[in-house]
Parts: structure tokens; C-alpha cells; sequence
């Protein structure tokens, strides 16, 4: 291997490990708003405390899928990396995330307008 093809596998090696730590950052990210809707927000306002539990729950779950999905997603890419291919982000996963991602913002916001 030639050293600016031993560079360029380098610099393609680092930017799938630094784009796992922003999967990884958006699922801890997930867990801290989890946290602050159901556990924090129902004990500051006078309503019905299971929505907020429920939406910090359903935003638990989204942090877990997204460090689940970027760790998958970080071992294709080391994998294809090995032989020479190309790892594409499953359009399955990008709906699920994005629908759910979506989900939670609509939630958000009727917990919002509810309040």
C-alpha cells in the first residue's frame, strides 16, 4: 500500500470512528431530554404525570436504538473498510430513525401545547 492510500484509509478509519461518537453523542443526548421529560418536568408541573413519563421512556428507547444502529453502522464500515467495499446506511434503519425521531417531535409538541 502506497502511503497516500495507508493516509487516505487512515483519514476514512478516524471520520467512521468520529462519526460513532456522534451516534453515540445523539443517543446520550436522547437519555439526557429522557431524563429531563420523565423524571424532572412531572414533578414541576400540576398535570397528569404518565405522558411525560411515557414520552421520556419512548425517548429512552430512541438513545438506545441510536448507539445500537451506530454501532452496526460503525462495524459495516471497519468491515467493508477491510475488503475494499462500501457499507450503505440500511434505508430500513434511516425510516425507522427518522420516523421515530419524528414521532417523538410531534409528542413533544403536544406535550408542550398541553401544558
Amino acid at each position: 500500500m502506497t502511503d497516500e492510500a495507508h493516509d487516505a484509509d487512515r483519514r476514512t478509519r478516524l471520520a467512521n470512528e468520529r462519526t460513532f461518537l456522534a451516534w453515540l453523542r445523539s443517543g446520550l443526548t436522547a437519555f439526557a431530554v429522557s431524563l429531563a421529560v420523565g423524571g424532572i418536568v412531572p414533578q414541576l408541573v400540576d398535570r397528569t404525570a404518565w405522558p411525560f413519563v411515557t414520552s421520556g421512556v419512548a425517548f429512552a428507547l430512541y438513545g438506545v436504538a441510536m448507539i445500537v444502529v451506530g454501532g452496526q453502522r460503525a462495524r459495516a464500515v471497519e468491515r467493508a473498510l477491510a475488503t475494499g467495499g462500501y457499507a450503505p446506511l440500511p434505508d430500513s434503519a434511516l425510516v425507522a430513525l427518522a420516523a421515530g425521531g419524528a414521532a417523538l417531535g410531534i409528542a413533544t409538541l403536544a406535550l408542550i401545547l398541553w401544558l
